[in-house]
């Protein structure tokens, strides 16, 4: 349908209308234009039966003739003048046409008349005037008299016609200056001033409220689409090497395993700055990694980036050093957790993947195999260092790998990512990777990283005696001292004494005292195991139960 005007353009050589004087009538008021359109150059006036004479205003006591269909002042004789010049342009018959204007439902006529009842029973009260009366059978009450008779019957007001506007210098609240005669208004008395102010201002409290109570709906729902949009754009989700590459292989164990693996960034102020890994191991927000990692954040920041970019901070729930091993917490609940595999059933030539940051460089995956297991790694220096009984890979594990998890083929994590070995004579800054790197293995993580989301420490396993750090043979040598064995410690129970040579450890070649620390921090507390020992030229076989460090 098109929006342009159907009124016919005017006629360039026709003479522009006259202007009208408008002429007073006598009540005072100027006639009204008939038309009511502002675009009086582009209107034809509506024709009347009486283009000079006004209609008579109906008497109440004079028989009326019937109201015609045709509307008042048209006969039905068929001299309907109004539709002699316009009817032409409409249809009147066809599924177009709408009902007819003075139909019972719907149309402007009972709109009309609903409005005059609605009216007439909010007017103010008047003086009741006799209602007309039948005179005959023949006899007719004009529509607006059987209004107004039946409402003033009713012992209410009655009201027709529009609101007259109150002349210039007038009060409209008063209703003053003269009324125009002949006009639908059949009261004198306006409405009290107090009750339209009272009736105004209920109004405008309504209003009021309905705005204040839509601005706080909209606020509260923006609230909430926010955090609705902002939980659904910032949970991590798999890459499309999910879906798009079959179950088991690297890309699809890749895929689901990147978004629960973080970036760990620790500002130590003057002490310098480091970057790590780390992954999710519950739904609480407990993160896991190295202590290296976090130690120079002990008393710095330490925030954490999800493989979205989205940055939590992070405080250490606990750390340990003989471990390597630290739990953080960040105030998130919606991140999926990476599953602990058993580390135990790990065999050499197993298939593994290297999650992490390497040189800051996040969400990188590299692939390798489990090249050796039970390797005796001890990084760190001094009181800080590790003993860790790790998995070793010819992945490639670079610095901001450490604290990353190493993944089997179901994607489970069997090791955090801890060390790399290292060519003689180079140093951590110029040492990358050369196809040797460590891990703890995850049966230990996860006794570890429960001890500290509980307690905030670890316990570790020990046997009660001092090793030598000179002696140059096989095995590991317990000092020749009086006090190299604690008194009432599991070896002074289970016989060891000083000068004795660790040879074996449940069933295992010992060959270093740091191969045997390691072998016993990788069991738990309460373990009951065996040791080989010689003692002048003769091996005995020793058991005894593991106990908790008393220093921690």
């Amino acid at each position: 349908m098109s929006d342009e005007s159907t009124t016919p353009d005017p006629d360039p050589t026709a003479a522009a209308p006259e202007p009208r004087e408008l002429t007073q009538a006598p009540g005072g008021d100027p006639e009204v234009e008939q038309t009511g359109i502002i675009d009086l150059h582009d209107t034809r006036a509506i024709p009347s039966t009486s283009p000079t004479t006004p209609a008579p205003v109906p008497s109440a006591s004079e028989p009326q003739p019937p109201v015609s269909a045709s509307g008042p002042g048209l006969s039905d004789a068929g001299d309907d003048a109004w539709f002699d010049v316009f009817g032409g342009e409409h249809p009147t018959e066809g599924a177009g046409v709408p009902a007819r204007a003075d139909a019972a439902w719907g149309s402007d006529r009972a709109d009309s008349l609903a409005e005059e009842a609605h009216r007439s029973a909010y007017a103010p009260p008047t003086p009741a005037a006799a209602p007309p009366s039948a005179t005959g059978p023949g006899a007719s009450t004009p529509p607006g008299d059987v209004l107004a008779g039946a409402a003033a019957a009713a012992g209410g007001t009655a009201y027709l016609g529009s609101v007259p506007h109150a002349p210039a210098g007038g009060d409209p609240d008063l209703g003053s200056g003269p009324v125009p005669s002949g006009g639908g208004v059949a009261l004198t008395d306006p409405p009290a001033p107090s009750a339209r102010r009272g009736r105004g201002k209920v109004v405008a409290a309504v209003v009021g409220l309905c705005l204040l109570s839509g601005v706080i709906g909209g606020i509260a729902s923006q609230v909430a689409e926010d955090r609705i949009n902002l939980a659904g754009s910032t949970l991590p989700e798999p890459g499309p090497g999910a879906t798009q590459r079959p179950a088991g292989s690297v890309a699809n164990i890749a895929a689901v395993a990147l978004p629960s693996v973080v970036t760990i960034k620790v500002d130590a102020g003057s002490e310098g700055s480091a970057t790590g890994s780390g992954f999710v191991i519950d739904g609480k927000g407990h993160v896991l990694t190295n202590n290296h990692v976090v130690e120079p954040g002990v008393n710095g920041d330490i925030e954490i980036v999800l493989s979205n970019g989205d940055t939590e901070k992070a405080t250490i729930v606990g750390r340990d050093a003989s471990y390597d091993l630290a739990v953080l917490k960040i105030n998130r609940t919606d991140l999926k957790p990476l599953t602990l595999g058993a580390s135990d059933k790990v065999v050499v030539g197993d298939q593994v993947i290297a999650v992490g940051a390497p040189l800051g460089l996040d969400q990188t995956v590299t692939t390798g195999i489990v090249s050796a297991l039970n390797r005796p790694v001890t990084p760190g220096e001094g009181s800080e260092s590790s003993f860790i009984n790790a998995i070793q890979t010819d992945a490639a594990i670079n610095p901001g790998n450490s604290g990353g998890p190493l993944l089997d083929m179901t994607g489970k994590v069997i090791g955090v990512n801890s060390a790399i070995a290292r060519v003689p004579g180079t140093s951590g800054a110029t040492g990358g990777s050369i196809g040797l790197g460590f891990a703890i293995p995850s049966d230990q993580a996860r006794r570890t990283a429960d001890q500290l989301i509980a307690t905030g420490k670890a316990t570790h396993p020990v046997i009660g005696v001092n090793l030598s750090r000179t002696f140059v043979g096989d095995g590991a040598q317990v000092l020749d001292a009086p006090d190299a064995v604690t008194s009432g410690g599991p070896a002074a129970k289970a016989g060891v004494q000083a000068g004795d040579v660790i040879v074996g450890f449940e069933g295992k070649r010992i060959r270093t005292p740091d191969q045997l620390i390691v072998s016993i921090r990788a069991r738990a507390v309460g373990d009951t195991v065996s040791l080989k020992v010689e003692r002048d030229g003769k091996e005995l076989e020793l058991q005894m139960t593991l106990e908790a460090d008393p220093a921690k």
